[in-house]
């Protein structure tokens, strides 16, 4: 059977894994924080005697959009929204530090301090954020965190860990929405600010990803014609070769 069925495979296989990157920004559009995924492909010729034609479409490495998403006043004070390229630092469930842009926080009954799903906020020293019981908490611009109880003057409970990753500090989000550095816990921004009573949207821009996902289902069925070509170009071979024996 003709080569070309395994270099329109690759096509289809690219094409499909980029349906799927789209329609995983698509589905939150509406999520706090959220960064765009990319998906890059690269061309890769086909070394070899007469294959110096054909071209493989291999994934190259993706990364995610770094355009900051829209701000959301909401008024909360345990809304915060981080300024700039700076990410707040949290526990994931495996005990390491990750990071995420989602500042929509809360203060569990035991007094810590957690975002929406449950992760412990950390301090500029690594530790989770403890509020005072019956406490009321705001935030200073730089991210320090301060408890007011009833009739008593506030008192400074920590700073929030913000990090900004340079070009040799990238983070890669992993299986669960956090971003992660490979070589390690990034030092805490000195200079980082954020904003309380506002999030940031996500930067999933709505029209683009649906236009995105047009082409590349035009793209997986030209592929798939490909392949019925390619199928029935055998099938006439075989049908040749039967006559002529």
């Amino acid at each position: 059977m003709d080569r070309i069925i395994y270099t329109t495979m690759t096509g289809a296989n690219a094409a499909a894994q980029r349906q799927a990157v789209l329609s995983n920004n698509l589905a939150n559009v509406s999520t706090t924080g959220f960064r765009a995924e990319l998906s890059t492909f690269r061309s890769v010729p086909l070394e070899g005697q007469g294959s110096s034609t054909r071209v493989f479409g291999l994934d190259a490495t993706s990364g995610y959009l770094e355009q900051a998403g829209p701000a959301i006043q909401t008024g909360k004070s345990t809304d915060l929204m981080a300024r700039g390229n700076s990410w707040f630092a949290v526990q994931g469930l495996d005990g390491l530090e990750a990071y995420t842009r989602n500042g929509a926080l809360e203060v569990t009954a035991d007094g810590q301090l957690v975002t929406a799903t449950g992760l412990p906020v950390l301090t500029d020293g690594g530790a989770p954020v403890d509020v005072p019981q019956n406490a009321k908490i705001s935030f200073g611009g730089d991210g320090t965190v301060v408890a007011t109880l009833d009739g008593q003057d506030p008192i400074n409970i920590g700073r929030l860990k913000m990090v900004t990753p340079n070009m040799e500090q990238t983070l890669k989000r992993g299986d669960d929405g956090l971003f992660r550095n490979a070589q390690g816990d990034l030092p805490a921004d000195a200079n980082a600010t954020m904003v309380a009573g506002a999030l940031e949207g996500s930067n999933v821009n709505a029209v683009e990803a649906m236009v995105g996902m047009i082409a590349a289902s035009r793209q997986f069925e030209q592929q798939m014609k490909l392949l019925t070509t390619a199928e029935t170009n055998d099938k006439t071979a075989s049908q040749l070769l039967s006559m002529n024996g």
